[in-house]
C-alpha cells in the first residue's frame, strides 16, 4: 500500500501579514503551523511531503523545512508555482501580476506525485483528527480515479475573533458526498449569537452545524489530468480578467457536476484556525500551547 503525499501550498508571498507567515514560529521552539501539519501527517500514515513556493525565497524556506528538521521522518521535495509556468501555447497577458490560484498550484505538483495525496494551506491548522481521517482515506486509495475526498468541518469552528471570514458553504447529500460547494463572504456571529453572511447588501443566516470547506482536500492522480484540461478552458474565458483565479472549489465543482468525480465529506470535531494579519499570532500561539498542555503535541515537536 503506497503511502499518501501531503502538498502543502506555500507559494503565498503573505502580503497583508507582512511576512513570510507560512515560515514565522508560532511553537515554543519556532515551530510554524505547517510543522504542526507535517506532525500530523506523519502520524496519519504520510510518506512525503512536497511544499509548492516560489523561486525568490527558495534558498530561506529550503534552509528550514528539509528533511533533517523532520528527523527523516518523512520524505521532503519541491515544486515551484510562478505566473508563467503555463501548459505549452499559453502566455501571461499583459499586465497580468496576480497568481493563477489554488488549483494552478496544485498543478504544479504534478511531476512530484505519482499516487493519493492531500493539498493543504500552509498557514491553515487544520488538526490531528482531520489528519487522520483523510489518511485513513487515501492510505488505500492507489489505482483508484475519480474517488476523492475532503475535510468538512462545522462552521462554528472556523470563525474568527478578528473580523469577518470567507467559507466555502458545502451541500453534502444523505450518503456524505458533496453536491456543490458556494463561496459564502463576510461570514460573522452577530451580537445575539446567531452566525450570518452577507450578499447583495443581505444578511443571510447559517446554522453553526453548516459544513464548510477550508481547502484540505484528498485527490488520485488523475485529478492532475483533469485540472490541465480545464485551465485552459478558464484561461481562454479569462485570460483578459486580471483578477480572476482557478481556485481548487471551481475544478471540484465542475467534476462533481459533471458525474466524472465524487467527493466524499469526511465530517471533523477539528478546530480551525489560521494566521492573515500579524495580530493573529498571539491568539494562535495561545492555541498551540493549549493543545501542547491538553496533550495533543510534545512540546518540541521534533526533538
Amino acid at each position: 500500500m503506497k503511502k499518501p503525499t501531503l502538498l502543502v501550498l506555500a507559494a503565498g508571498m503573505g502580503s497583508r501579514y507582512g511576512a513570510l507567515k507560512q515560515m514565522d514560529g508560532v511553537g515554543p521552539a519556532g515551530e510554524a503551523i505547517l510543522d504542526y501539519s507535517v506532525y500530523d501527517a506523519v502520524r496519519a500514515g504520510f510518506g512525503k511531503v512536497v511544499f509548492v513556493i516560489r523561486h525568490s525565497f527558495a534558498d530561506d524556506f529550503r534552509a528550514v523545512f528539509n528533511a533533517g528538521r523532520f528527523g527523516g521522518r518523512i520524505e521532503v521535495d519541491y515544486v515551484f508555482q510562478e505566473l508563467d509556468y503555463l501548459p505549452a501555447g499559453m502566455t501571461v497577458p499583459e499586465g497580468r501580476t496576480k497568481p493563477w490560484g489554488t488549483n494552478h498550484a496544485v498543478m504544479m505538483g504534478a511531476k512530484a506525485i505519482d499516487g493519493p495525496f492531500a493539498a493543504i494551506n500552509a498557514d491553515d491548522f487544520y488538526g490531528r483528527d482531520a489528519f487522520a481521517k483523510i489518511g485513513g482515506f487515501l492510505r488505500p486509495a492507489e489505482g483508484h480515479r475519480g474517488e476523492y475526498c475532503m475535510v468538512g468541518y462545522r462552521l462554528a469552528n472556523t470563525l474568527s475573533e478578528h473580523g469577518s471570514v470567507s467559507r466555502g458553504v458545502c451541500e453534502v447529500d444523505s450518503e456524505g458526498y458533496l453536491r456543490s460547494m458556494v463561496e459564502r463572504t463576510a461570514i460573522s456571529r452577530t451580537a445575539d449569537g446567531q452566525i450570518e453572511y452577507e450578499a447583495d447588501g443581505k444578511h443571510f443566516p447559517l446554522d453553526d452545524d453548516t459544513v464548510v470547506s477550508m481547502n484540505f482536500f484528498g485527490f488520485t492522480p488523475d485529478y492532475f489530468m483533469h485540472s490541465y484540461d480545464f485551465f485552459e478552458t478558464f484561461y481562454r474565458e479569462n485570460r483578459e480578467n486580471m483578477r480572476s483565479e482557478f481556485y481548487i472549489p471551481l475544478m471540484v465543482n465542475r467534476l462533481v457536476n459533471s458525474g466524472e468525480a465524487s467527493m466524499k465529506v469526511l465530517p471533523t470535531d477539528s478546530q480551525w484556525f489560521g494566521v492573515t494579519y500579524k495580530e493573529d499570532k498571539p491568539e494562535v500561539e495561545a492555541r498551540i500551547r493549549a493543545l501542547i498542555a491538553a496533550g495533543e503535541y510534545p512540546e518540541k515537536l521534533w526533538k
